[in-house]
């Protein structure tokens, strides 16, 4: 008996062992309030990781009973608060990689607003740190905040910072550009140059003189094939930067909206590999190649390619231009300059559009169009409509229309019933709140940007964005914007009240709303058993904070896989 008692103890101790065993967390949170982001909103204690999953919340005596082993790591929040992984769901990381650490930047989102003589003296100042037969090279030019308002910058103008270097300086928006005379001659632009194919502008006055100002894209490429390509090591210690940055402001997860469009798609497909496989980097990326950039018959990625750090899902079209340059599509003029007939214009046609858009669509990619203004977006989802015919779960394709700026109740609905995610650029209420209201499109149009609350109402998701470089990274401010919705210029006011949405929508548009957007709502944007441990732990909670200061909240940490990243 009494062996047979002993045999029984030592059984019973081994599988004592192995069940505890099974419940061995790597790492417990508690100390401080956990937002799930659940269907429910739910707060709780404390969460459980292992294998770089979450394995339990829910009160910290039953997380702790349950899961805490010798070996488990215990991280104290000390009164800080644990959600899931901010989400940028639109990031042209390879831009703004370029625009803020290789080129001189010149964006200025201070209320203290720029005028030519300072944006002359900015690029006087740089022309002096250049080598000898390098272009000067600039981004975030923006005539819509520059003193006075619409001042821009000429070949004129460009010419008194110099006349023997080129200069090429990127506007704010991305879809205008400015050149000097210098630039024009190497690049073989003349007055009598036709304009490109594919919606590309060599802006003239009205004695048939080329002003200096292109627009969209495909008036660069002349200028961009003779400038010197940075090297390299510089591109990948950019893009690193930017990494960094952009995990500093709370993301884990983000995109790189348009693979391709600057550096050719070999060459960017390459580059982000790269970057995301180094060990230090501290992001998902979901990448978007863009249709422009994509040889006839290609097939190197098929939809999904990738790994959890770097996944191709989706294929970008851009339909219009800028809203706050004047480009964007609208139905109806812009107000600016006060009797205008400019409405903008569209990129392609109808159904040149949909033969572009529809055999990526077959071949199960996931669309993203670039829709700034009304007209754009009703090209768009009529579109989409003729794609989604016959299709009665439209909402599997999660169809993306970017910004959706400007548009109508209708528009709304329509989106709603295609099942239609789009992304707001929110810092277009913040940074150029007063400007649509006051000078370029008027309060009524104006007072539908970023319309949150009519696709709550509608039974929709949509998601903010910074569009960075176009505005800065910085999820936590986006909340806020989509709260208050207050310009920036004083004296600030609120741009379509109608549409503040509440902060928990706020938050889901960062998070939830954004991962479902990337298809990745089975893996990330709540916090839930069975989803990958990405989490942000902030100073403050932002749903016990009041709106204006939410965007002040400091990030203390961000966590993916149940990792701590180093940014």
């Amino acid at each position: 008996m009494k062996f047979s008692s002993n045999l029984l103890i030592a059984v019973m101790a081994v599988y004592a062992s192995m069940a505890f065993a099974q419940n061995n967390a790597d790492t417990i949170f508690y100390g401080g309030p956990i937002v799930t982001v659940n269907a429910k909103n739910e707060e709780v204690e404390a969460l459980a990781v292992k294998d770089g999953k979450i394995v339990a919340l829910g009160a910290k005596s039953d997380v702790i009973k349950g899961w805490q082993a010798s070996t488990t790591k215990i991280v104290n929040l000390q009164g800080n608060t644990a959600m899931p992984g901010l989400i940028d769901p639109h990031v042209h990381i390879i831009l703004t990689a370029v625009g803020e650490y290789i080129w001189l930047d010149l964006s200025n989102f201070t209320t203290k607003y720029d005028t030519v003589a300072t944006l002359s003296n900015k690029l006087k100042a740089h022309l002096k740190t250049l080598p000898k037969g390098q272009w000067l090279m600039g981004f975030g030019v923006d005539p819509s905040r520059t003193n006075p308002f619409m001042a821009e910058l000429t070949a004129d103008v460009l010419d008194k910072v110099s006349t023997e270097v080129p200069i090429f300086v990127l506007n704010q928006s991305g879809h205008i550009a400015y050149v000097n005379h210098k630039a024009f001659e190497i690049a073989g632009v003349t007055d009598s140059t036709p304009n490109p194919a594919g919606g590309g502008v060599f802006q003239k006055n009205a004695q048939g003189k080329l002003t200096g100002v292109l627009i969209e894209g495909a008036s660069y490429l002349p200028f961009l094939e003779k400038m010197p390509p940075p090297s390299d090591a510089d591109l990948l210690k950019a893009v690193q930067k930017t990494g960094k940055m952009i995990a500093s402001k709370g993301v884990t997860t983000t995109t790189e909206i348009t693979v391709g469009a600057m550096l050719g798609l070999d060459n960017e497909v390459k580059l982000l590999q790269g970057a995301s496989a180094s060990k230090d980097w501290p992001l998902r990326v979901r990448g978007y190649l863009y249709g422009p950039a994509i040889p006839k018959d290609f097939n190197a990625i098929k939809p999904n390619d990738g790994n959890d750090r770097l996944r191709f899902v989706g294929i970008k079209f851009v339909s219009d231009g800028s809203t706050q340059g004047l480009t964007a599509a609208l139905n109806q003029p812009y107000t600016y300059p006060m009797g205008s007939k400019r409405r903008g214009d569209l990129d392609y046609k109808d159904e040149d559009l949909f033969g572009l858009i529809k055999p990526f669509f077959d071949q199960g990619w996931q669309l993203s169009i670039h829709a700034n203004g009304d007209r754009a977006v009703e090209q768009t989802l009529n579109n989409y409509a003729k794609l989604l015919a016959g299709n009665t779960k439209p909402e599997t394709r999660r169809l993306r229309i970017e910004h959706f700026t400007i548009n109508t109740p209708e528009q709304v609905k329509k989106a709603v019933q295609l099942g239609v995610v789009p992304g707001f650029t929110v810092g277009h209420v913040n940074y150029w709140g007063e400007a649509f209201h006051n000078h370029i499109v008027g309060p009524e149009r104006a007072s539908r940007i970023a319309p949150g609350a009519s696709f709550k109402k509608e039974g929709g998701r949509f998601t903010y964005h910074s569009d960075s470089p176009i505005s800065p990274v910085s999820p936590l401010r986006y909340i806020s914007e989509g709260v208050d919705r207050l310009w920036q210029k004083p004296p600030r006011e609120v741009l379509g009240p109608n549409e503040r949405v509440s902060v928990d929508d706020a938050i889901r548009a960062v998070t939830i709303n954004a991962a479902y957007q990337l298809m990745s709502d089975d893996k990330i944007g709540s916090l839930e058993v069975g989803k990958q441990a990405d989490l942000v732990i902030l100073d403050k909670n932002p749903r016990k904070t009041s709106p204006e200061k939410i965007a002040n909240i400091k990030v203390k940490e961000t966590w993916i896989d149940g990792k701590k990243q180093v940014w």
